[in-house]
Order: structure tokens, then sequence, then C-alpha cells
């Protein structure tokens, strides 16, 4: 009765559950804004934005979900809360401040990166600039990021070697300036050897230039320059036009487009697994003055637009209004009210956008090699992740075999097989296989014989199988091992082939019946694994050739016939290549190559050994 009773409360509470949410739904307006999902403890567990907040919303409850993610989330809903605003653009930007505040479970999130340094302007009578990488910006103004400190502190030389600030920390009275104002690097506010304006104008034109508008400062000193010069103060002049010079030496080597390029905006992005990366690069007169990139983990039902979209969300929160000039690396369905989205194919724009994806992939691949460090085997499970999405397997390839094989004109025919666990090389389980079945040079036949005595031998003694076998050949490699592990032995193992370019490279992967080509980036992790499987079993394959080529060679029936030297044997082997292929040659074709003498002791010799 118990059980009844509580069985029937729960349902109870169920339906009032989706009375509540129907109701919720039914008064929804159909107007742009954000969405909050809230659980029965009243906690934000998601939020979303929407162009149409009714069509969104009841998206979830009236049609069944794929993602099990999804599903789940919809499970824990006992509220909803929405606020409208009037663009989809303001709706995507109060997204981002809503979920750094709630920080929803079911949300992708950043992860926030504070390596950069940036430059400070403090707010005092006599401000002082300096760079730092814990950047208060309430109390100071902030520019940068920069991704280069080399550049950033270029950039603050440049601007102190035209506009000299003080550089202490705190400022006291002194009657005596300090060295620094000897040696023109500092005004000496101190000694009251600058007037507060002065020295506040100089710092203008100090955050002038931290916002790229040298353009600008070069002509306001221009025309001082020519000012002085009407007035006959020659040597104020000379020290105006060497700022100039100064000036436009830094802005000539920081410029990586046409200056004609100016308040523009860029966005790129690049993906792994587990994440994806974020660059923003604003562009003032041809010039690089900011640069960005932040991680966001993604979910596997996230899309590359949200993905980007939330990027250039926090770039805005971070840095302020983006430009109205905006370059993406494709275009976003939401439109922006006061910005246009550009895909350039070519020209400068193409190449700031190059830039940009370049930062990024720079990102990407330091934090995974930092993570690397700290965890190796995490790079392992990277890489086979990788493998695992672009063949489909349903589990990780953590044990991967790789068969080759290698003969010399048929003969001392062997086969070699390596293991890499986790990505990397289980030398323990390699193993030499000498072809026991097959006479002749017939690669495929020496796969199947080997493959067939690799995998019976498991399945006697009840040892685990690989997840994948990787044949070092294309389509008839591929189809012989099928039909050994598939159709005589009833495995279900995954079976790919190495594809080689004409230059050698493993650039692609052969995978499924009938195979399909996958192609492989040369540059990346995928790519260095396999060139190392590969290489592997050559040098494994041919390191166990070569030693049963030199035994045959070394010692062999020749040896036991009284008369023949190591010479004569040498040239024997060389051409005809074995003592069976000797064995089966006619006297005359012996004499041909070491004399009728000598060729009549072999012949006698190797007919005595027959009997």
């Amino acid at each position: 009765m118990t059980n009844s009773a509580s069985s029937s409360g729960n349902g109870s509470n169920k339906r009032k559950e989706r009375s509540n949410i129907q109701l919720i739904l039914s008064t929804l307006p159909t107007k742009p804004g954000v969405y909050r999902h809230l659980d029965e403890d009243g906690k934000v567990i998601y939020v979303g934005k929407a162009k149409n907040l009714k069509r969104r919303v009841s998206s979830y409850f009236n049609k069944t979900q794929d993602s099990p993610k999804v599903r789940m989330l919809v499970s824990k809903i006992r509220d909803i809360q929405v606020t409208v605003v009037d663009t989809e653009w303001e709706a995507l930007l109060l997204e981002n401040t809503l979920i750094k505040e709630y920080k929803p479970k079911y949300n992708i999130m950043l992860k926030d990166d504070k390596t950069y340094p940036w430059i400070a302007v403090t707010k005092e009578e006599f401000p002082r600039v300096f760079p730092t990488r814990s950047p208060d910006h309430r109390r100071q103004e902030t520019f940068g990021p920069y991704a280069s400190v080399k550049y950033m502190n270029t950039l603050l030389d440049t601007a102190f070697a035209i506009f000299p600030l003080r550089r202490c920390k705190i400022l006291r009275q002194n009657d005596r300036p300090c060295l620094q104002y000897q040696l023109k690097k500092c005004p000496a506010p101190c000694a009251g050897k600058i007037t507060a304006e002065e020295y506040q104008e100089n710092v203008r034109r100090i955050i002038e230039i931290l916002k790229g508008n040298s353009n600008l400062i070069i002509k306001q000193l221009q025309s001082e320059m020519m000012a002085c010069a009407e007035r006959w103060e020659f040597e104020k002049a000379q020290e105006i036009k060497q700022k100039i010079e100064i000036l436009t030496q830094f802005r000539g080597k920081s410029v990586v487009v046409n200056p004609e390029l100016t308040q523009l905006d860029v966005f790129s992005m690049v993906e792994d697994d587990q994440s994806a990366y974020v660059n923003f690069m604003r562009v003032m007169e041809g010039a690089v003055i900011q640069s960005y990139t932040i991680e966001i983990a993604r979910k596997s039902d996230t899309s590359k637009e949200e993905l980007l979209l939330l990027g250039m969300a926090e770039m805005r929160s971070r840095f302020g209004e983006l430009y109205p000039n905006v370059l993406v690396p494709f275009l976003p369905e939401m439109e922006a009210e006061g910005h246009s989205f550009a895909v350039p194919q070519r020209g400068d724009k193409k190449k700031l956008l190059d830039l940009s994806l370049k930062n990024a992939f720079n990102f990407m691949t330091e934090k995974n090699r930092r993570r690397d460090l700290v965890s190796p085997e995490r790079r392992g499970q990277r890489v086979l992740a990788q493998l695992q999405k672009e063949l489909e397997l349903e589990k990780l390839p953590n044990v991967i075999e790789c068969f080759d094989n290698s003969n010399f004109q048929g003969d001392y025919a062997v086969a070699a097989m390596v293991q890499f666990v986790n990505a990397k090389p289980n030398k323990s389980a390699y193993r030499h296989f000498n072809i026991k079945t097959v006479e002749g040079p017939d690669d495929y036949a020496s796969m199947k014989e080997v493959v067939r005595r690799r995998y019976t031998r498991l399945l006697e003694e009840e040892k685990p199988l690989p997840d994948l076998i990787i044949t070092d050949g294309g389509l008839g490699q591929m189809e012989v091992v099928r039909q050994v592990v598939v159709d005589e032995l009833k495995t279900d193992i995954p079976i790919a082939g190495l594809a080689k370019d004409d230059r050698h490279r493993t650039n692609e992967l052969l995978y499924g019946f009938p195979p399909k080509k996958v192609g492989i980036k040369i540059n990346s992790e995928l790519f260095r694994l396999l060139t190392n499987i590969q290489d592997e079993v050559h040098r494994f394959a041919i390191t166990h050739h070569r030693k049963k080529f030199t035994k045959g060679f070394v010692h062999s029936e020749l040896d036991d016939i009284k008369g023949v030297g190591k010479a004569t044997k040498e040239k024997l082997l060389k051409h005809f290549k074995s003592v069976k292929r000797i064995a089966a040659a006619s006297e005359e074709e012996i004499a041909a190559v070491i004399g009728p003498a000598k060729a009549k002791v072999v012949a006698q010799g190797l007919k005595s050994k027959e009997k």
C-alpha cells in the first residue's frame, strides 16, 4: 500500500510539473531574448538565446531529443525564466553575461587564460604606464592583451622614447631629479620639471599610440615641427623630427597589411575533440594592435556557429564594442545591427584571417603541449579519439596492431607485427614471423598466413584482441586480412589500410568494405602517429629479414663442400640468390659463374647432399 501511494504521489507531482511548464510555454513571447532553465531547487542549469523565444523554448518539450545531454537537461527543468531584447545580437551578448554570472551546469564554458600581458595606465595626476599580467580594469585604463611580450615591450619603449614618463611606482617630491631625468628617460614631475598639463598631454599621446592611432600623432608632431621651424626654434624642431622618425620606423615594422586598412576586427576558430579556440585580432592602420585567444569547452552537440558567436560575445565584453567591419571564417546566420560580417577570399583581408587562424592554432598547440607535460597519457587519448572520429569507430582504438611483409626476390620471406597501446609502441608485444606455407614472392598469401597464425593463437589462448588492425598496404592487403579475421575467425576487429602519396607519406587511411579514403592532414598528431606506426613495422620487419638473410648467406650447404671457398660461395649466392636455385641449375649454368672445374665440385657436392 505504501509503495502504491508513493507512486501515485510521484505521478501527481510530475503531472503538476508538466502542467506548470505547459502554462509557461503558452505565455512565452515570440520576440528575441534569453531564456533560463531552472531545476527543482531554483538553480539556473542552462542559459540560452533565441530569435523567437516561444518557438525555441517549446522545442525542448514538443519533440524527442536526440542528444542524451539535452534529454537529461529537459528531465530536470522545473521552471523557465525569459528576458526579452530587441535583436538576436543583443540576446547573444546578454546570454554571455548570464552564463558567466550563473555558470550553468549544461552550458559550454569559457576556459579563461590569464597569461597574456597588458599595458595599464593609472588614474593619477601624473599617471604611470606599465606592463602587467594582472590588470585592474576598474581602477586603470588597460590596453591589450598582447600575444607577444616582445612586441609589447617594443611598443612601450617606442612610446617612452618619444614621450618620457615616470617609471617609479611611488611619486615623492624631490629637490633634485634622479639619474633617469639626466638620461632623458623621465620628465621629473617629482622635481617640478614638467607641469601636470604637459605630463597629461604626453600620456594622452601615448594612449593614442597604444590604440593604434600613430598616424594621428605623427601628423600632430609634424605640425609642431613646422611651427618650431617658422619660429626659428631649429633645435626643438630637430628633437621633434627625431620623435617622428622613431614612431615612423616602429609603425613600418608593425604594419602587416596596407595601412589604409583600419578599424577592423578579425575572428577565427580551430577545434580539437575537447575545446574550441577562438582568436580575436583588432587592426588599426594595417597593424594588429590586439590579439587574444580564448578556449571554450565544447559539447558534442554544439555547432561551429554557436562556438564562434560565444567567442565574439566574450571578446566584446572584454574589449568593448566591435568595429562595424568584422572578418570571420564563415558567415553566421545571425545578423548584428551595426556590424557587417565578411569572409575574405584573397588580398590583405585574407592575409589577416590567415594570421588569426595561425594564432588560434598555435594557442591550441601550446595548450595541449603543456597539458601533455602534466599528463603524458592525455596526448595518446587525444590522438586516438581523433582516429576514432575519423574512422567512426564504436570504441577508442587503444590497442593497434600493424603488419608488414619483407622478402628478397621471394626468398627469406618474413613478416612482422608491431603493437601500439595508447598511441605508444608496446615493444614487448612485437612479433616476428617466418613464412612457412608460402612458396615464392606472394605478399597476399604471406599476409593471410601471418594474420591467421596471430589471431588463431589469441583466440585459443583467450587473450584480448586488438581494437584496430592496420595493414601497410592498399585494398588487396585489407581484403586478405578481412577474409581471415572476419570470414574465417568470425571476429569484428576493425581493419584499416595505410595509403601513400607519391612521396611515400601516409596521408590517407583506407577504411570500410568497400574501403573509403580518409584524408589525414600531414601536420596533425594523427599523421605523426600513423607515420610512427608505419616506420616501426618497416624497421622491425627489415631487421628480422636482414638477420635471416645474413644467416642464410653466412652459412649454407655450400660451406660443407670441400674446395668451395668464401669468394666462390658469394659469387654463386649473388647470382642465383639462394642455395635452392643453385641446386636446380645445370652444371653449365654454374660454370658460367665460377668456371667448369669448380662448377663440377659444386654440382657433385650438392647432389651428394640430396642423397
